[in-house]
């Protein structure tokens, strides 16, 4: 009989040396395959292998865009942005063609209030702790939910907020976090002029050369504005100054072919849409089915912020 099957705690004792002797000869020989198959792993999750993969998703969606704008058009000229309900009756709106096709590399997670007010953040741990956080929020209305969890999610972002026609934030702020808040009765425009300040001045205004977190809500003058700030910096090559932006879009008065134009400079700046909605609140009481206002978050993909690099 054999010697293992006459003494099973033998045999037992050989495959617990055999079992340990194969795992130490996989952990430290050069040639090993589980250190590969472990450091492949790791690499397919670290922020430079997921931003690469989003990036390619996101090209991919340009050229199903010029697909859908052939299709429709076949010219941008030739393409509404909400078609009328008559016959024939295109299956597409303007929202179609710019979809928030680009994968935030961090938790998503939505920062005031779940009506009007709120926005979508992609990776605000990624300034939980920073000690150098700015926010700039432009366009109060007294409604602070947003800014009051941007405080009370970090340890020491600094908010900017600027609104003409009020006084204040909103009374979401805690009187704690009042220290945290910086506000100037100011609107943002294309130009300076009667309080009205390029994004540039207001940062110049402030020392900053880097704002990680921008919100705008200025009713449409978001493509003037925005126009202003971009230009010089796709002249000079330069990556915009601040790391994600959160932006409500409002179509009043505009063409798909401006409209496009507009979208494909924010694309040439490196700014990715990672999260839309439309404005229901805004559709279902002021302008019955009408849908063209819409909120969007951009993830900055050029130079350096915080979302994007590792420190």
């Amino acid at each position: 009989m054999a010697l293992w099957t006459q003494h099973p705690r033998y045999s037992t004792f050989i495959l617990f040396c055999v079992v340990g002797t194969l795992y130490l000869l996989g952990v430290h020989h050069p040639g090993a395959i589980r250190p590969r198959i472990a450091l492949r792993k790791l690499h397919a999750h670290d922020l430079p292998t997921r931003l690469e993969r989003s990036k390619r998703i996101y090209n991919k969606l340009l050229v199903e865009r010029q697909g859908l704008i052939k299709k429709f058009g076949p010219n941008p000229q030739d393409i509404v942005l909400f078609p009328p309900n008559v016959a024939p009756w295109p299956p597409y709106t303007v929202w179609d063609f710019f979809p928030a096709a680009f994968n935030c590399p961090h938790e998503i997670q939505r920062l005031g209030a779940l009506g009007d007010g709120g926005k979508w953040v992609c990776g605000v741990s990624r300034v939980e702790k920073k000690r150098d956080c700015v926010v700039y929020s432009v366009g109060i209305n007294y409604e602070s939910s947003f800014e009051a969890e941007i405080l009370a999610n970090t340890d020491n972002c600094q908010i900017w907020g600027y609104d003409y026609t009020v006084s204040s934030f909103g009374p979401q702020i805690p009187a704690s976090a009042l220290g945290r808040t910086h506000f100037k009765p100011y609107g943002l425009a294309g130009k300076d002029k009667d309080k009205m300040y390029t994004l540039e001045s207001l940062m110049k205004m402030n020392g900053h050369t880097h704002i990680d977190i921008l919100k705008i809500d200025i009713e449409h003058w978001e493509f003037e504005t925005l126009t202003a700030l971009i230009e010089p910096y796709l002249a000079n090559g330069r990556p915009l100054p601040f790391g994600q932006l959160q932006l409500e879009l409002h179509l009043w008065n505009m063409t798909f072919p401006e409209f496009l134009k507009w979208w494909e400079m924010l694309e040439a700046a490196g700014l990715r849409p990672f999260w839309t909605e439309p404005n229901l609140v805004y559709q279902n009481y002021n302008r019955a089915g009408s849908t063209d206002l819409a909120e969007y978050s951009f993830l900055n993909i050029k130079g350096s912020n915080v979302f994007i690099k590792d420190s």
